[in-house]
């Protein structure tokens, strides 16, 4: 996946990758419910992805959070408070390109790892 982000523009996680439904793709996996319990449902996994988008983000100093949720729950795969919680309609991730100059986000899988860069364009 890429995505191009204009200066001043904000990006939203939600946005960009949609709801979670089996008919583009997804299949039921461990989610946390409002209240922090694990259940099934579809959107397993995004979590992992916002959380490593949000720690490259955290590393420019030229874009900003402007929405940024921790679980209710530890995760295993981030340290804490380094998580980034999305679930589609009610909390997102979202941060501001501040640059003078427009952005673009790579993010890929080997089905193992997770990996973003974010490059000047």
């Amino acid at each position: 996946m890429e995505q191009l982000l204009n200066h001043g523009a904000i990006f939203s996680f939600c946005n960009t990758v949609g709801k979670a439904t089996p008919d583009r793709g997804y299949q039921k996996a461990d989610v946390f419910d409002k209240d922090g319990n694990e259940i099934k449902g579809y959107g397993g996994g995004n979590c992992q992805i916002s959380s490593t988008l949000y720690n490259a983000v955290l590393a420019l100093p030229n874009l900003s959070i402007v929405e940024r949720h921790e679980h209710s729950k530890k995760v295993y795969y981030v340290s804490e408070g380094k998580d980034a919680a999305v679930a589609y309609g009610s909390i997102d991730f979202r941060f501001k390109n501040n640059y003078d100059y427009d952005i673009k986000i790579y993010a890929s899988t080997d089905g193992n790892n997770i990996y973003i860069s974010i490059v000047k364009v």
